[in-house]
């Protein structure tokens, strides 16, 4: 029976006032309160100046978190020449600019996250060593992060129908945990990466940039872009010169989407409804979907049987006239070999009376002979 939109809608309406009661009332999204990082939280300062485009930090990353091997190989520098950006598999991306410039990407690991802003169910956090944490069990995929993110970085894995979650650089967080260095900056050969509190950071960037002026840019991102990062760069070129965004501004990304997110625990309140209807109706789906692909299994084993019953009859009809033949022929060959040899016994019959009789006249001859 069809259901018009507004019944739809009203018991749509008394689904959510029994789900959001009691401790749906408080969403767990953007604030509007100034927050200034925790204290003696850890960073990377990358010096791009440094970075050769070796890729060694990419290998580092895709062992230390045992990601899908790529393609090609680490030490391919070809691909430096296409630009390219994390994916689901790949945390962390150098990418090589004009005048050979080259710069790595990863999560920045900001101090306000704009995707810890947007998730409304709190799957995304900032640690406070430092690192935006993703905790796949709280995840909901409603991939909000990625849509919020003004650095492009969150992924997520599509190919995964099963379990399905956001992948992005950890900073490498249990190595931390271990008194170790994240794995990108442990393998760089040329010192490109520095880590360290990121206070300290600050210090050691702002030294090197007034120490040579001529050679690095009088700036550190993310220092103050959306409200700072923990991922720091100087360079020697303007940043927008090796794919930073220059047009982000110091506010955080909590301060603009506090408004926007009040609506969130409605969105809470909804979505175990709504992800109840998704999953009966997908539930649903795959039954019937199921049900039709016996049919067809079904229909094709018939299908197959039939023919093959027809190929087996047509093959033991060939066979057997096939046999016939052979039996016909074998028997057409005895009797011509019987013939011939009925016919040469003949012959040589003959031959053996033709020559008694020329033997007895030859005795006649001799015998008259004899008498005269």
């Amino acid at each position: 029976m069809a259901i018009s939109r507004r019944k739809f809608l009203g018991s749509l309406g008394v689904a959510i006032g029994a789900t959001t009661s009691g401790a749906l009332s408080k969403a767990y999204g953007a604030s509007n309160k100034h927050f200034k990082g925790h204290p003696d939280s850890f960073g990377v300062l990358h010096d791009t100046t440094k970075c050769i485009g070796c890729r060694k930090c990419e290998q580092a990353c895709n062992e230390v978190n045992a990601l899908d091997k790529p393609d090609r190989p680490f030490d391919d520098l070809e691909v430096l020449d296409q630009k390219r950006r994390t994916g689901e598999s790949i945390y962390t991306v150098v990418n090589k600019f004009e005048g050979n410039n080259f710069a790595k990407k990863q999560c920045n690991h900001c101090q306000e996250p704009a995707c810890a802003s947007a998730c409304f169910v709190k799957a995304l956090t900032k640690d406070k060593s430092g690192a935006v944490v993703y905790d796949e069990s709280l995840c909901v995929g409603c991939r909000y992060c990625m849509v919020a993110c003004p650095f492009n970085v969150p992924a997520y894995t599509y190919n995964d129908p099963l379990t399905p979650k956001v992948t992005k650089c950890t900073m490498c967080l249990p190595r931390l945990k271990e008194g170790k260095l994240p794995g990108c900056v442990d393998i760089c050969p040329k010192e490109a990466l520095t880590f360290g509190k990121r206070e300290d950071l600050l210090k050691i960037a702002w030294k090197r940039i007034y120490k040579r002026p001529e050679h690095y840019v009088d700036h550190v991102y993310g220092e103050h872009e959306m409200g700072g990062t923990n991922w720091l760069y100087i360079s020697s070129v303007p940043f927008e010169q090796i794919g930073m965004r220059e047009d982000l501004g110091v506010t955080p990304a909590p301060a603009m989407t506090a408004g926007a997110l009040g609506t969130v625990p409605i969105v809470v309140g909804l979505w175990p409804v709504l992800l109840t209807g998704v999953y009966a109706i997908s539930k649903r789906k795959e039954k019937i979907a199921l049900q039709e692909k016996q049919v067809a299994v079904q229909d094709a084993t018939d299908t197959a049987t039939q023919k093959m019953n027809a190929q087996l009859k047509k093959l033991r009809e060939t066979m057997t006239k096939e046999k016939e033949i052979a039996v016909l022929n074998e028997v057409k060959k005895a009797l011509e070999e019987a013939a011939k040899e009925a016919q040469e016994a003949k012959a040589a019959r003959s031959e053996t009376a033709d020559t008694d009789a020329n033997a007895v006249d030859d005795t006649v001859d001799d015998a008259g002979n004899k008498e005269e």
